[in-house]
């Protein structure tokens, strides 16, 4: 029985190829592009997930209060780690302090090769780490253990990275490798990679006690005051919950606070947000992924589906008027409602089955692309138990969403009226929710339409703010403050300038813009009153301000030295302390911390401190040649290669122990929003499915009614009508449906794009060209898939399709 039901289902589909092609076609970009959202949504929600103390893990972290708000930090003072070992005896608690860029040397004698040190610059993964951490979060141990961190200068690697510096993992204990040309480091022990869905990629990890040691070099600071987003600690309580956590640590904040809970807050955070709160930037790993993109990826994914078995649902319902015959006769003969319904369901299913095998093939296809939407590794894999349990999820639903009311109405058929041909669209009640469905598609097409466009021109306008600075053919090099490197900077500057490319070089800490949060209570004015805020700090040199063209509201920069004699300040933090008038900073004092007492030189315009999606902090620049690291060199933007070739060259000459890595500012200020830009990306890309899934299913309804149709045209041409009225019958229905899909899309989209650009402080207002967009998107879209279908069946001589009559 069964095998007649599928061999009459799939000679159906033969008999409507087209029809068949359209509903596998739209059925495939759905299953695959949800197939797609799947593997990006279980890759972020995986992180760390494999820990065995995963949900007893917590992040201590800092919230601080502001006249004006909050702001969140990851990180706590270096004293905080032992008061709560102190607090907290039934814990288990660890801390890390992480260096980026730095530089690691493998010495000749230690690589066992005559090619000369060899030089690597880790952007990340490279961290001074308590013992206790293994005690936390469980590592594999190639070679040696925990304990071997107790030591100074022991330094433990991964293995990819031991492969990297030395070839070979298996023999490399005791060997020796050089951090920032400062500390010769021990190798003491050897861990097997980290997962790459992890934010604890740790390559090399640095005992503590050696960053205690070198407190100048790594800014290590035992005092309450100094926090930085560096110095991180975890801890392991089983057994309680995070609100219990919370509560102690409420008491240890006002032990440790003079201020108690009203300035700052320490509180716990479980592993589990760590990847998904945006609220305290990147992680230790590479990105963070938020909540509500995971959320709007899912959301997309339904919609993409809904679509396709929308398509299906409308050709099966309209299509089931020429079958009322087959299902008349099928009834005489005796088959029941059951047989008739598995039958067209078995139709169902096989067209489905075929769709899902598509869609497989499709996304393999495009696995390599996905790293372009979305940080899913490359070395991904498609074939997984998870992803063809869900596959099947989606097969059974897809049928049961699609299969289900076509067969009801097929099935229900009455064979008196069927034998006699009196079956209709109209007469089988299908034409309203066919409507309904075609109203469904466009508003979600027309909300991706939306989104697409607010994306983009919320990216668009990111791009090209003005940042209250000049961004472009600024060359940054990043180099270290060693006081041999402190010696060359001098020379080396002079050495710049004397390119005729180059128009000015600066040294400093940062550049305007950047990723950096130094911060600082400070008193103004010769106060002893604490303002209410802390300030953001940056340190440069006095042609700071001249190469990267900051714009003075008052005053002046400050004068050439090593160190601080005067500071500049921003308009953002004169207005936050009650001055409105710029000049009447000038002469005013500022003292950071327990530092002197430095008069204001000058007031700079506000400039973007941060990523957009951030206000402008209050700001205080000073001249500090110790924490001046890097150097800004603004080039001529005439034959750029050249000259960054020259300057290049320059540096490796006059740091021959340091590599070379050099970086345009305009560049790294893009890669704040790779985000926000791959969700761009994405809104563009399921826009476009969800239109050409509408469009196959919009063509193949026009299609039908071509053909039901056929001798109401030859009549009406007979009659005199001309082919624009033929085809305004064929589209102003579909006309009609988009504009109330307009109308139901317009308030959503409204509503979640403005919470969208809720992440960006600076953004775009939503003004109504982007909705009049969409709705004449839409439009000249229908009219295009409509029109084609329309003006063919209005050129068909009425002669062929009268004949029979």
């Amino acid at each position: 029985m069964l095998k007649n039901y599928f061999k009459i289902a799939w000679r159906n589909i033969i008999r409507h190829k087209g029809y068949s092609a359209i509903n596998i076609a739209g059925l495939t970009l759905g299953i695959s592009a949800c197939l797609l959202i799947f593997i990006i949504i279980r890759y972020e929600m995986s992180f760390d997930t494999s820990q065995p103390n995963f949900k007893n893990i917590y992040h201590i972290v800092l919230k601080h209060t502001h006249e004006d708000g909050f702001s969140y930090t990851p990180g706590l003072p270096a004293p905080a780690t032992d008061a709560l070992r102190v607090d907290f005896p039934q814990a288990k608690i660890a801390a890390l302090n992480s260096s980026y860029g730095s530089q690691i040397t493998v010495p000749a004698i230690s690589a066992g090769k005559n090619t000369g040190d060899k030089k690597f610059t880790e952007s990340m993964g490279v961290v001074f780490i308590e013992p206790q951490f293994f005690d936390i979060f469980s590592f594999k141990w190639l070679a040696g253990a925990p304990s071997v961190l107790t030591e100074p200068n022991a330094v433990v690697i991964s293995k990819s990275t031991a492969v990297k510096y030395f070839g070979d993992w298996t023999n490399i204990i005791g060997k020796i490798l050089k951090m920032d040309n400062l500390i010769d480091l021990k190798v003491a022990g050897i861990t097997e990679d980290q997962p790459e869905n992890t934010d604890f990629p740790f390559k090399i990890m640095v005992s503590y006690i050696t960053w205690k040691q070198h407190p100048k070099e790594y800014y290590y600071e035992n005092d309450w005051g100094a926090i930085s987003s560096n110095h991180q600690v975890f801890m392991l309580i089983p057994n309680t919950s995070v609100n219990n956590i919370d509560n102690q640590l409420i008491s240890f904040t006002k032990k440790h606070y003079a201020t108690g809970t009203k300035r700052k807050l320490i509180f716990a955070q479980p592993l589990a947000l760590l990847h998904f709160d945006t609220r305290f930037g990147n992680t230790l790993g590479d990105h963070v992924m938020s909540m509500a993109t995971l959320r709007t990826l899912s959301f997309i994914a339904i919609l993409i589906i809904v679509m396709a078995s929308i398509n299906f649902i409308n050709l099966s319902t309209a299509q089931s008027v020429g079958r009322s015959k087959e299902v008349g006769i099928r009834k005489v003969l005796g088959s029941t409602r059951k047989q008739l319904v598995i039958q067209i369901i078995g139709e169902t299913t096989l067209i489905v089955i075929g769709s899902v095998l598509f869609a497989l093939i499709v996304a393999k296809l495009a696995m390599p692309y996905l790293k372009h939407i979305a940080s899913v590794p490359e070395s991904t894999a498609l074939f997984t138990v998870d992803n063809i349990v869900f596959s099947i999820i989606v097969m059974f639903a897809v049928i049961l969403l699609s299969g289900i009311y076509p067969a009801l109405i097929v099935s229900g058929f009455k064979p008196v009226l069927a034998l006699k041909n009196k079956i209709t669209a109209a007469s089988i009640g299908g034409i309203p929710l066919r409507r309904a469905l075609v109203v469904a598609q466009f508003a979600i097409s027309q909300l991706l339409i939306i989104g697409t466009i607010v994306a983009v021109s919320q990216m668009d306008f990111v791009n090209k703010a003005d940042l209250g600075f000049n961004k472009n053919a600024v060359l940054v090099i990043p180099g270290y403050t060693d006081s041999l490197s402190l010696r060359k900077m001098d020379s080396f500057k002079q050495r710049l300038l004397q390119n005729a490319q180059v128009e000015s070089v600066s040294f400093s800490s940062d550049a305007p813009s950047s990723e950096n949060n130094s911060a600082t209570n400070f008193y103004f004015n010769h106060s002893t009153k604490d303002p209410g805020f802390s300030t953001f700090l940056k340190f440069g040199d006095a042609d700071y301000f001249k190469t990267y063209q900051l714009h003075f509201a008052a005053g002046r920069g400050y004068d050439v030295g090593d160190t601080a004699r005067q500071v500049v300040v921003n308009e953002t933090f004169i207005h936050k302390l009650g001055i409105q008038n710029a000049q009447d900073a000038i002469g005013k004092t500022v003292r950071l911390g327990t530092g002197p007492i430095l008069p204001i030189s000058g007031v700079v315009k506000d400039f973007k401190t941060n990523s957009l999606r951030e206000n402008v902090k209050p700001i205080v620049i000073s001249a500090q040649k110790a924490y001046e690291s890097q150097v800004a060199i603004k080039i001529k933007t005439n034959d750029l290669s050249k000259t960054v070739a020259q300057l290049q060259k320059m540096w490796e000459t006059t740091y021959p122990e340091y590599a070379y890595n050099g970086y345009f500012l305009d560049q790294n200020i893009a890669a704040f929003y790779q985000q926000e830009n791959q969700m761009a990306l994405v809104y563009k890309i399921f826009a476009g499915i969800a239109i050409f899934i509408s469009c196959l299913g919009l063509y193949g309804l026009v299609s039908f009614m071509a053909v039901q149709r056929t001798k109401e045209v030859g009549i009406r041409k007979v009659l005199g009508a001309s082919v624009s009225s033929i085809i305004y019958l064929f589209s102003k229905e579909f006309m009609v449906l988009i504009a109330i899909s307009f109308v139901i899309a317009m308030p959503t989209a409204w509503y979640l794009m403005t919470g969208w650009l809720q992440n960006f402080a600076y953004r775009i207002s939503l003004s109504l060209w982007v909705f009049i967009l969409a709705i004449v998107s839409s439009v000249l879209i229908a009219w295009m898939t409509v029109g084609y279908k329309a003006l063919k069946a209005a050129l068909v001589n009425p002669v062929k399709s009268l004949r029979n009559e």
